[in-house]
């Protein structure tokens, strides 16, 4: 063999060595993985057109919150909002929920599920927010 061929041989050999240690460490997704995908890919042109409901499916909200936002061992239920927030704090809220982690009604959250963090919706259309705060307060 020449030069040239030992060396593309052993970049091939390398790249396979990495591509099957890629796929053996390779972890499982969780579902606030798979949430956190949905997010991202979706798009401002896209969710124009959706409901509240549509958005709140596409943000990924029902997978802790669960189908009918009646909560789940997860995250608690999104029902009587209107009790606690107006619709500029929910919205803040959505946007930057660590924010709000030093109130007493969150700290009794952090108790209740311990290993769940609500993810910032800072990054989506404010409109889509507005349209989720809208619904959820009506809920």
């Amino acid at each position: 063999m020449t030069k040239p061929q030992i060396w593309v041989a052993a970049f091939l050999a390398i790249f396979l060595l990495l591509f099957i240690l890629q796929r053996v460490t390779r972890k499982e997704e969780t579902p606030r993985d798979l949430s956190f995908k949905m997010n991202n890919q979706m798009t401002e042109e896209n969710s124009n057109d959706l409901t509240a409901e549509q958005l709140i499916n596409n943000f990924g909200c029902t997978n802790c919150h669960g189908s009918n936002l009646g909560g789940t061992a997860l995250a608690p239920a999104l029902r009587d909002l209107s009790k606690y927030w107006g619709k500029e704090s929910l919205l803040s809220y959505l946007r930057n929920p660590n924010d709000y982690m030093d109130k007493d009604r969150f700290r009794e959250y952090r108790e209740k599920y311990p290993s769940q963090i609500m993810p910032p919706y800072g990054n989506k259309n404010i409109k889509d927010l507005g349209k989720i705060v809208d619904y959820l307060l009506t809920q």
